[in-house]
């Protein structure tokens, strides 16, 4: 596995459709699966991931409620929804609740959820550049108002 590839998590309850998307993905990514939502958290404590790709019909604990679990510890990876189903109920939910970037529906087109992989990693990149870029200008802004204060005191 190569340091610089994308991480990227894919949930579903369906273990055909993890080894399809494991299958068509792993040599361009690193591809980790979760058959649940609760197998996927115990995943997200160990391992750093870019990207999250759930399905939203899974027994326990929808993609939506699993998004909302990740939102509350994990909120850095880009969350993308599958579902094979056009409830939109769940899309709206995700949006709303989960914060996904993406819904797809299922079966999945290779070359569309290739596209908004990639699209999802840039917008990724783009949050951890303002992340830091703030970071810096809050040191910045501390050190002014410190010789501000020590301007004042002279």
């Amino acid at each position: 596995m190569s340091a610089d590839k994308i991480t990227i998590l894919y949930v579903d309850d369906e273990e055909n459709n993890l080894f399809s998307f494991k299958a068509t993905f792993r040599i361009k990514y690193n591809v980790l699966t979760a058959l649940s939502g609760d197998g996927a958290l115990a995943i997200l404590e160990k391992t750093l991931v870019h990207i999250i790709v759930t399905d939203q019909r899974m027994p326990g604990m929808t993609g939506v409620e699993f998004l909302e679990k990740v939102l509350e510890k994990y909120p850095d990876p880009m969350r993308i929804l599958l579902t094979g189903y056009a409830d939109m109920d769940a899309v709206v939910d995700a949006v709303n609740k989960g914060k996904i970037f993406h819904y797809l529906a299922k079966p999945w087109d290779e070359e569309e959820l290739d596209l908004t992989i990639q699209s999802a990693y840039a917008k990724y990149l783009e949050k951890l550049q303002l992340k830091e870029t703030n970071a810096k200008l809050e040191v910045s802004n501390e050190q002014l108002e410190f010789l501000l204060r020590q301007k004042l005191l002279s």
